[in-house]
């Protein structure tokens, strides 16, 4: 498990699915803001490939974030888009509802960043998010990334184009805090 100073990373438990299919995935205003891809109702039992890990594929690193001290699930994380020629990839994290509003956001960022940079040696880091996700941007902005861009109108999120935000941070920025492997 990799911890941080709230959190715990760690792979992703068969029970944690029904959890997470019915608090993130099929809420649908928010899966659609995460997504990047029209929602669609999926049954409890498919093989929701948002949920399913595959060992074997090398371009994405799924975590399941919990509290440590308990082990209560409190959201999702990943590294993907995991580029080992360039030696970059891209965040993604999602939180319960209940989970929101704790300062996890940032904790998960400063994680993911300690599991790219020193775990995986990559080089950059990168985040897209919508120019709305107020809580997204202070995660990364507080963990050193860096605003490169907007990409205008190019989100479809309900019934209106959105603005993304691209953030970017480099290995030599990067200011590591107190998080680490277990």
């Amino acid at each position: 498990m990799l911890r941080g100073a709230k959190v715990g990373l760690r792979a992703r438990h068969e029970d944690d699915n029904p959890i997470l299919r019915a608090e993130l995935y099929n809420d649908v205003a928010n899966a659609s803001r995460a997504e990047g891809r029209p929602w669609r109702p999926v049954g409890p039992d498919s093989k929701d490939p948002r949920l399913v890990v595959d060992d074997e594929e090398q371009g994405r690193v799924p975590f399941s974030v919990v509290e440590p001290a308990d082990g209560t699930l409190v959201g999702i994380a990943a590294l993907w888009g995991i580029d080992n020629h360039n030696r970059t990839a891209h965040i993604g994290l999602g939180l319960l509802p209940a989970s929101r509003g704790k300062g996890y956001g940032t904790d998960v960022v400063s994680v993911l960043c300690h599991y790219g940079f020193v775990v995986r040696g990559l080089h950059r880091l990168q985040i897209e998010t919508l120019s709305d996700n107020f809580a997204m941007l202070g995660a990364a902005e507080r963990n050193g990334f860096v605003r490169e861009g907007v990409l205008r109108s190019s989100a479809w999120v309900m019934g209106e184009f959105l603005d993304e935000v691209l953030l970017g941070l480099l290995a030599q920025e990067w200011k590591p805090d107190a998080t680490g492997e277990e």
